[in-house]
């Protein structure tokens, strides 16, 4: 696919924030951009007043008569997440049309471009979020597709002057193989997507062929105690090459002191809590530090980082109660955030709202997910959020509810999470899940902030 010829771009699932970052790009190359999704989202909204139109009706007239011919001017890109009986995209696919798949368009971007692929089960939408925001805030300049809204530019995309181009790079379904990243770095390998690996063993050796597809000469970073068999560690208060020590929190933020074999950052600040999240920073400045950006811009802009939507997101921030939301689905996930709270707010009793997402990863982690979730000191906890899913007979959350030794825990509707909350007012609440338990932030933040 020569991206220059490229005229019209119509993407099937365009609310997804991976597909929504590479709508917006084509926008910016000028190509007349178009999509279908089945529901409105705040993302959706923002898509459309960006100028892109999109259907929410699974029905080929709804698509723009402009995308209907198949011509090398027109490119159909569509996301594993779209069910196969979709009629538009069975559409596309009946009518000859070349589809694309999300992460086969972005390999197609990154080609010929100094890439830098950020790779892992979890902390990838942050680590690749930070690359990003050094990168631009420096000067140095990139262009990035994300998998969340960076705070600071209210977006999941960014583009620059440079040829650097930031992937989040993304293990499910093997869509990171697209990619050839000059910097490659790898976060966590932590067992997830069963229904596609069927093992962790399959899941490691992905991550082994993603590692393996490093340009000549390029550079790959990976956490301490990873098994694959080349890269430069990184950890926070471990013995790596690339570490964090002296981690400490000052006024409700954590410092810390880079150190590499060549470099010393001392007393850097991170507005994000969390050991995970200094660990995620950390290898973000020894990329920076990898393309010759200044220590001491590097440290600024570290301090001038406000985070990602839905990633350790304070919402109500008050003396009586404060609010966090974080897009947490999986049992590690989840115990890093429980931790970054306990540490912020020892004395206070968490409240956590919880939904599950897919019914195969609550059957495939119940255990770790029962465990983690039993060290809060009251659950709220909403049914699964199937997504791409059909139920799975016994698997609910009862079922996951029944393996916790939590007794403070109770089954609610999202009504009821709201009555429960308006009544009891919690001085520490946090709402975790990848699902839509987001369409609760707006209502929790109006009874909180008026409580």
């Amino acid at each position: 696919m020569e991206l220059e010829l490229i005229k019209r771009v119509y993407f099937v699932g365009i609310g997804g924030i991976g597909m929504s970052a590479i709508a917006r790009y084509f926008k910016k190359r000028g190509c007349l951009v178009s999509g279908y999704d089945k529901t409105q989202t705040v993302l959706t909204a923002a898509l459309e007043k960006e100028g892109i139109v999109i259907a929410f009706k699974d029905e080929v007239t709804a698509v723009p008569s402009e995308f209907l011919n198949n011509d090398a001017e027109t490119l159909i890109i569509y996301t594993p997440a779209i069910p196969k009986s979709s009629v538009i995209l069975n559409y596309f696919m009946d009518s000859g049309f070349d589809l694309k798949k999300r992460s086969q368009v972005l390999g197609i971007i990154s080609k010929g471009q100094f890439c830098i692929g950020v790779a892992g089960t979890h902390g990838k939408t942050t680590t690749s979020s930070i690359i990003a925001h050094l990168l631009t805030d420096t000067g140095y300049g990139c262009t990035a597709f994300l998998g969340g809204i960076a705070t600071n530019y209210k977006s999941n995309f960014l583009i620059g002057d440079s040829d650097v181009v930031v992937v989040e790079a993304d293990e499910y379904d093997r869509s990171f193989l697209t990619l050839h990243p000059d910097i490659a770095v790898i976060t966590s390998m932590d067992a997830d997507h069963l229904d596609i690996y069927g093992d962790a063993a399959q899941l490691h050796e992905s991550f082994q062929l993603f590692a393996d597809q490093l340009e000549e000469g390029g550079t790959l970073f990976i956490k301490k105690g990873l098994p694959i068999q080349q890269g430069t560690t990184y950890s926070a208060g471990l013995d790596s090459v690339v570490r964090a020590q002296n981690i400490r929190v000052e006024d409700s933020n954590f410092v810390f002191d880079y150190k590499d074999e060549v470099h010393a950052i001392d007393n850097i600040r991170l507005m994000l809590p969390g050991k995970h999240n200094v660990e995620n920073a950390t290898v973000a400045i020894a990329v920076a530090l990898k393309l010759g950006i200044d220590a001491d811009k590097i440290k600024a802009a570290v301090a001038s980082f406000l985070g990602v939507k839905r990633r350790f997101e304070y919402v109500v921030k008050a003396e009586n109660h404060i609010y966090i939301d974080d897009y947490a689905h999986h049992p590690e996930e989840l115990r890093a955030c429980f931790d970054a709270v306990r540490q912020l707010y020892p004395d206070k009793k968490l409240t956590v709202v919880f939904q599950p997402h897919l019914f195969t990863r609550t059957r495939d982690f119940a255990e770790g997910f029962a465990e983690v979730l039993s060290t809060v000191d009251e659950l709220l906890l909403l049914e699964i959020y199937p997504a791409r899913e059909l139920p799975i007979e016994g698997i609910d959350a009862k079922f996951l509810a029944d393996q916790m030794t939590l007794e403070n825990c109770s089954i609610l509707t999202k009504e009821e999470v709201l009555e429960h909350v308006k009544n009891t007012g919690p001085e520490l609440l946090l709402t975790v899940g990848a699902g839509d338990i987001d369409t609760l932030i707006e209502p929790l933040k109006d009874i909180l902030s008026n409580a």
